[in-house]
């Protein structure tokens, strides 16, 4: 049977567009099997889209300290229809932070906790001036992800 792996990505720039193209790009080669990989804004995520999932890799901007309002509005939106029917969920995440990302890490890593989801890696955080080596790590994370969820890893 063939996993889905949902990619919600907030991307305000060109910058974290490139990120979540290269999310769907490592979730989609050879190296990542059988997945199926489609990438969503959180403003369109409804909660039956990550129920139909099998992984979650999401992507977010930091703003003023905190997740971005379109990541926060999707967890306002779905947050308890998810509760206690996404359990064990895994879950990738990687954060565009213009400071260094840690109150929004813990910030979600809590609402994570709360759904009881599994992180499949540590958070990806990407601070500071933008790095042209940002999408392939993005792209690494998803190929792993995608490759465990083919295997039956998580």
């Amino acid at each position: 049977m063939t996993k889905h792996l949902l990619i919600i990505a907030h991307t305000p720039s060109v910058n974290t567009r490139a990120l979540a193209d290269a999310a769907l790009r490592g979730a989609s080669t050879d190296d990542a099997g059988e997945v199926t990989a489609e990438a969503m804004s959180p403003f369109d995520v409804v909660a039956d889209d990550l129920l139909a999932a099998d992984g979650v890799i999401l992507g977010t901007t930091e703003n003023i300290g905190y997740m971005a309002g379109a990541t926060k509005d999707m967890f306002d939106r779905c947050y308890n229809t998810w509760l206690d029917r996404t359990e064990a969920m895994p879950v990738g995440l990687y954060i565009r932070a213009s400071l260094d990302g840690t109150a929004t890490r813990r910030a979600l890593e809590d609402i994570f906790s709360a759904q009881r989801w599994r992180l499949v890696a540590a958070p990806l955080i990407l601070h500071g001036n933008w790095s042209d080596s940002y999408p392939a790590q993005v792209e690494v994370l998803a190929t792993a992800m995608a490759a465990g969820l083919d295997a039956g890893i998580f």
